[in-house]
């Protein structure tokens, strides 16, 4: 009688494979604790932190933010003043013609629908609001070209009001990094970002903890190569020296931490 073959065992691999594969692990809501020490450590490295784009007033404000879509604030703080020279009031602007505007502004990319949008919100101004930027966010959203981003802008800056936060490139990549954001699918996910935002900041910092990461994304934690051995958040950030750069030596790390005393 002819014996059956056994069944051929299963490898370490297969059993492995066959295994179902776990969900990824969502983020954590933050301590309210690791939260309060970011905000404090961003009130000490940048008590004067302000918005970077130049203004006078909530409409150059306005037109600023507008044309900072898609470029540097430094751009366009050399075209503004040249902008404002020649149209010096909403209704100026509202008359325009349109390829005037975009001679101007052609620097800032993407000229000529930033031209539409700022020819647009100044005839809105004029026809609705008495040629004078409101105050609530669901006026601004009436004007061509403002988003939440830019309301929270004029909302934060110009007006004083903690509204929402201001979610940009820089704030995005940070917030993800520092572990504010548990919610969002990536940086650029602002919708997620800014609700999560505004749950972890306390309100009256909306405004200031905006313009605080702006300007440490510009000068420590960049896109490319964040700072992390110079950077005095990092004992307090999640994804801190996961960029390649080896974590300080004990002598760095003594500096940072006298750093911070005070």
């Amino acid at each position: 009688m002819k014996r059956a073959t056994p069944p051929a065992r299963r490898t370490v691999a297969s059993k492995q494979k066959s295994k179902p594969s776990g969900r990824s692990r969502r983020p954590a809501k933050p301590e309210a604790r690791r939260v309060a020490a970011i905000i404090a450590e961003l009130h000490r490295l940048y008590s004067d932190a302000e918005c970077a784009l130049s203004h006078k007033s909530a409409w150059e404000l306005l037109v600023a933010t507008i044309l900072s879509a898609q470029c540097t604030d430094e751009r366009v703080n050399k075209v503004t003043p040249g902008l404002f020279d020649r149209y010096p009031t909403i209704a100026d602007l509202a008359r325009a013609v349109p390829r005037d505007v975009e001679g101007v502004i052609k620097s800032t990319g993407f000229f000529r629908n930033k031209t539409k949008n700022l020819i647009g919100a100044a005839k809105t101004l004029s026809e609705k609001f008495s040629a004078a930027v409101p105050r609530t966010m669901d006026e601004l959203l009436e004007l061509p070209g403002v988003a939440r981003k830019t309301a929270n802008v004029l909302l934060g800056t110009w007006f004083k009001q903690n509204d929402g936060v201001v979610v940009d490139t820089h704030i995005g990549r940070l917030s993800h990094r520092l572990g504010l954001t548990w919610r969002s699918k990536n940086d650029k996910d602002a919708v997620k970002i800014e609700q999560d935002l505004m749950e972890v900041l306390p309100r009256n910092e909306w405004t200031f903890v905006g313009h605080a990461l702006i300007w440490h994304g510009r000068r420590v934690c960049t896109a490319r190569k964040p700072n992390c051995a110079e950077c005095s958040l990092a004992k307090n950030c999640p994804s801190a020296f996961s960029f390649g750069s080896p974590p300080p030596t004990r002598q760095r790390k003594t500096a940072i931490a006298a750093s911070t005393v005070g």
